[in-house]
């Protein structure tokens, strides 16, 4: 697409990820848009935050409309938290990370063998109990390597020691499991369309599974990481015992590894495995957003190599690119060739260490250097 006058017909879709640790998705919009306001006033402008089903994915549903539900649920460590989902209807929007996320760790504390998703679990009954027929279960950023154990515990299911107990919370707990019953699962999971949002596409377990590859993010140790594998591969064979050939087949399918395996536990109750981003833009209304434009700005805090393998900026700028519609990205920092960008869509990308060289006040002052960005974006492109 040539650039154009704007005449005051020129419409901007701002489609961008959150700024991690310095601004939210719905900030990052503000920002842009005060930027392109100030060199040209007339310009319409929708926002429409995004985010790939990690954190940040409850607060995109609803800034597009959804309405927020908050509930009391048991955090990483068992400590009561109030998280939030979002509902539209009857489909809802569940974040793990809200229940059982890195955020939800004191500052500077792991817990990589005990941490439980099982507030995740009662996250997930809030939005049965709400009317939900459709969950999008978003995961990411999870501070757990349990396979999903402590979900499917909170929903039902039962994981037990040599002595008949519930096994310890958290993967390491996974080790000394010998029975493993679903049997109480609660019945309205089988009528409900479960989606399992995620931007990774990991097994469960091996090289490339949920401890070996992200485990050491969650405060693992070389040696925690091997115990998490070990424990994660025999959830999957006692399972295999108890729901038949289904529990090994699971174990290394796509997203089965996703947010500490809770991947697997999601496809244990029968969910859909769709890349994140994707999920979120059919449920944040994008498409008819983007027919409304005439170009599309996206981003997120890092603009890198993990960029364009399912993070939400790939997936706008590629549903931008086949409408035919121009695109260019903001970020804090930009590790990509303008020629990688250009396969992905997006025709340039502005980041703030291009105005700031000091990363320490990109981070401090986002927001103002990123309206600085915006305006010259708008130099650029509309004028």
């Amino acid at each position: 697409m040539a650039d154009a006058a704007v005449h005051g017909t020129r419409r901007v879709l701002i489609a961008a990820d959150k700024f991690k640790g310095s601004l939210t998705a719905v900030q990052v919009a503000e920002r842009v848009t005060a930027g392109l306001r100030r060199v040209v006033p007339e310009v319409e402008v929708e926002a429409l935050p995004v985010a790939d089903g990690g954190d940040g994915t409850v607060a995109a549903a609803v800034e597009a409309g959804f309405e927020r539900r908050e509930v009391r649920v048991a955090g990483p460590l068992g400590d009561e938290v109030t998280a939030a989902f979002a509902l539209r209807g009857d489909t809802a929007v569940v974040e793990m990370a809200e229940a059982s996320g890195l955020q939800r760790l004191p500052a500077g504390v792991f817990a990589p063998l005990t941490a439980s998703t099982y507030g995740s679990g009662q996250l997930l009954r809030a939005a049965l109990d709400a009317g939900a027929r459709t969950i999008v279960f978003g995961v990411g950023g999870s501070a757990t390597t349990d396979g999903g154990a402590g979900m499917l515990s909170a929903l039902g299911a039962r994981f037990l020691d040599a002595d008949g107990e519930p096994v310890r919370p958290g993967g390491g707990g996974l080790a000394e499991l010998v029975r493993a019953d679903l049997s109480g699962l609660d019945p309205r999971l089988g009528s409900v369309e479960l989606v399992l949002a995620s931007d990774v596409d990991n097994p469960l377990t091996g090289p490339k599974g949920a401890a070996a590859v992200y485990g050491s993010q969650k405060g693992a140790s070389p040696h925690d990481v091997e115990t998490l594998d070990a424990a994660l591969a025999h959830f999957a064979k006692v399972l295999e015992g108890a729901v038949g050939a289904r529990a090994a087949e699971y174990a290394v399918s796509p997203g089965a590894g996703a947010a500490g395996g809770v991947g697997y536990g999601a496809l244990l109750l029968g969910a859909r495995f769709r890349a994140g981003i994707e999920v979120m833009l059919d449920v944040l209304g994008f498409a008819p957003a983007l027919r409304r434009a005439s170009l599309v700005i996206t981003g997120e805090g890092s603009l890198d190599e993990q960029t364009l393998h399912g993070k939400a900026p790939a997936g706008v700028a590629a549903a931008a690119r086949a409408a035919g519609k121009e695109v260019v990205a903001v970020c804090g920092r930009l590790a990509l060739a303008p020629e990688v960008l250009g396969h992905a869509g997006i025709r340039r990308a502005y980041a703030l260490t291009q105005v700031e060289p000091d990363v320490s006040r990109c981070i401090a002052d986002a927001g103002p250097i990123l309206e600085r960005v915006a305006e010259r974006i708008a130099r650029d492109v509309l004028l």
